[in-house]
């Protein structure tokens, strides 16, 4: 199948076609029809198999179709994502797609000033893309009108629910009309999430397309096992002797991250945090840099893990492992995509050997092991081993310039 047996507007076509769209993911393929036929909606899919595509192609299509909508200010899709980089990277591709069309589009999300966003809602648009909180907010100072509504688009539902925006997000599909077409995409289908599409989709059509538990075929994989205190040293000595750049750090925590940059940029390495602790403005300027090759290195914590768009990523290193496979899979799907080959290069140290151990379960991959580096695992005593032989002068004088100590201490307590 191609894009043209979908019997897309030509225009849409078009701009899809210079982009380099030739044929269909396998979501797109099964959705799209879907979509297309006004019916509600439950996709899953892992990232990085073209999800935005699959809902926003068919979305300017119907939105075409109207014809000259600049003749309203209403807006007629609301997509509502859970971050800003989610938000950008969504309204990136709602511009590239309807390049040759009249369609219009606004992000909306919170960490920086309203004003300017007041000021665009003001004048209109036809797709509104936005997080929870900020499109509430909007809302409640009647800035923001969601009665005209046609499409509603609930985009990584999982990670939303992740992130707290539950009565955020039933908060905002109860404030749009009931006639609407709703669509949920999501890459894992949680009983919360299960619960929530029951709850407001009427008779949805459902769309499970890549297991989240597989991993992309074009990415290779590989495993250090590593010291805990060796893993700074370990990092920079691959990214030095394999002359590496850009590479996605990954970290469990936001302070880890900061001290992993701080550890590269002492060696030389140009290294960037991207982490919840940063402001939306300093975020999209690591991000930036980063995509601009100014940036060799981003270390991020898992808020990137589905919030980067990043074109050509060759390799995302697990410095940390996670605790949960799915973060796992959704972390190296940054590289590996749209077919290109990528590289997923995990450490593990002893406190993870039970995290390694259920993600290759869940993956059911075994990825290469590489054991020919500098830092790895120290060998652990065995029970019977001999050991070292204690210095018993040592002690002995230990023990001497003890009771002459407490000798002093105690003679201090006559005067």
């Amino acid at each position: 199948m191609t894009f043209e047996d979908l019997d897309l507007n030509k225009n849409i076509l078009r701009a899809i076609d210079e982009l380099g769209y030739k044929t269909p993911t396998p979501i797109q393929e099964k959705a799209i029809p879907i979509i297309l036929a006004e019916k509600d909606l439950i996709g899953c899919a892992q990232t990085g198999t073209g999800k935005t595509a699959t809902f926003a192609i068919p979305i300017l299509h119907y939105l075409h179709r109207l014809g000259n909508t600049k003749r309203t200010k209403n807006a007629r899709v609301l997509v509502v994502t859970p971050t800003r980089e989610l938000a950008v990277q969504i309204e990136n591709n709602f511009k590239e797609y309807s390049k040759y069309t009249n369609a219009t589009t606004l992000t909306i999300y919170g960490g920086v000033s309203s004003k300017p966003q007041i000021e665009q809602l003001n004048k209109g648009a036809d797709v509104i893309i936005g997080t929870p909180g900020r499109l509430l907010d909007l809302y409640k100072q009647k800035y923001l009108n969601l009665d005209h509504l046609h499409f509603l688009v609930l985009d990584e539902a999982d990670l939303m629910l992740d992130m707290g925006f539950i009565d955020d997000v039933k908060k905002i599909i109860q404030l749009t009309p009931s006639n609407r077409q709703t669509l949920l995409f999501s890459a894992t289908m949680p009983l919360a999430v299960r619960e929530l599409a029951h709850e407001f989709l009427k008779k949805p059509q459902y769309i499970m397309v890549d297991a989240v538990s597989s991993t992309a075929k074009t990415v290779k994989q590989q495993v250090y096992f590593v010291e805990k205190s060796d893993k700074k040293k370990l990092l920079y000595h691959i990214i030095r002797n394999q002359k590496l750049s850009d590479v996605l750090v990954f970290t469990r925590t936001k302070s880890g991250a900061d001290v992993v940059v701080e550890s590269l940029v002492k060696n030389g390495v140009n290294a960037a945090s991207f982490h919840g602790d940063k402001s939306q403005t300093a975020r999209q300027e690591a991000l930036d840099s980063f995509k601009q090759k100014e940036t060799k290195v981003l270390v991020a914590t898992d808020i990137a893990s589905r919030g980067i768009d990043i074109d050509n990523l060759p390799i995302v290193i697990n410095y940390d492992l996670p605790n949960i496979p799915e973060t796992f899979v959704h972390r190296i799907g940054r590289t590996g995509r749209a077919g290109n080959e990528g590289l997923a290069i995990s450490f593990c140290d002893k406190s993870e050997k039970n995290y390694w151990t259920e993600i290759t379960k869940f993956t059911k991959t075994q990825p290469k092991i590489i054991s020919d580096h500098p830092f790895p695992w120290k060998e652990e005593p065995k029970k019977g081993d001999p050991q070292p032989k204690k210095d018993l002068r040592n002690k002995k004088k230990n023990s001497q310039s003890r009771k002459s100590d407490n000798s002093k201490k105690n003679k201090k307590r006559w005067y």
